[in-house]
């Protein structure tokens, strides 16, 4: 286990957390520059998704930032899908193309979200169809890459003006840890096997920094500059993975 990658899991789920983002775009696109295995890269980035959004679901609640019926059809149309991402089994090259094509997206998703966040919300609600879809889309690629899928469900609730910030964040959070939990379902009914010697060490960096990032005030961070970075990095690992597996 090299510390460089230790070291990164921590950032990222440091600054990630206060955002409502687990980090599964940044953990994959950190793990397919460490050249990490497929089989190890799902699980380790749908637990660490858990991990890091599991203290953002605790004080989210105790600040009365969920609304459940809005969330519901949300979180529950992409329930069965990710489970069934999770237990898709998938070539090694379709999983890198899938998921090389997934990071470029997120990272065009963190550079426009700064600007949807601006907009004044009107408490707007999707119909149905429109759930389902975007619930139901957005948990098969949870469970097919490990991307716990806030990082495009939050811009896109944040384009539609659906609800405020602090909202929106409370419902990525939720999202991602029910998809990354399905998902993770998914992989454990196809007996995937878990490298725990690599998966432990990242999980315990990525709880303290999930820890100290969820308590901690963010407001002196640009984070602008913070996402623009990283969806830079997210953007490289993309290109890197296409350029490799195309």
């Amino acid at each position: 286990m090299q510390i460089e990658l230790i070291i990164l899991f921590f950032l990222v789920a440091f600054l990630y957390s206060s955002a409502g983002f687990g980090g599964g775009s940044s953990y994959l696109a950190i793990m397919a520059l460490f050249h990490l295995p497929m089989l190890s890269m799902r699980p380790a980035a749908l637990l660490c998704n858990l991990i890091v959004v599991s203290g953002n679901l605790l004080i989210f609640w105790r600040q009365g930032y969920f609304h459940g019926r809005k969330a519901a059809p949300l979180v529950l149309a992409g329930l069965p899908l990710a489970f069934l991402g999770g237990y898709w089994r998938l070539s090694e090259r379709a999983f890198f193309v899938l998921l090389g094509f997934s990071l470029i997206i997120a990272a065009v998703a963190m550079w426009v979200q700064g600007n949807a966040k601006n907009r004044q919300h009107t408490d707007k609600e999707l119909p149905v169809v429109a759930n389902a879809g975007l619930g139901g889309g957005l948990g098969l690629l949870a469970g097919l890459t490990g991307i716990g899928g806030g990082i495009f469900l939050s811009p896109v609730l944040h384009l539609l003006r659906w609800d405020s910030a602090k909202v929106i964040a409370a419902t990525a959070s939720l999202f991602i840890f029910v998809q990354s939990a399905s998902g993770l379902a998914g992989q454990m009914a196809q007996s995937v096997v878990f490298d725990w010697s690599l998966i432990l060490p990242l999980l315990l960096a990525v709880w303290l920094g999930g820890q100290i990032g969820v308590r901690w005030s963010m407001s002196t961070l640009p984070q602008t500059a913070v996402r623009n970075l990283t969806g830079v990095l997210v953007f490289y690992a993309g290109i890197n993975i296409l350029w490799h597996h195309l």
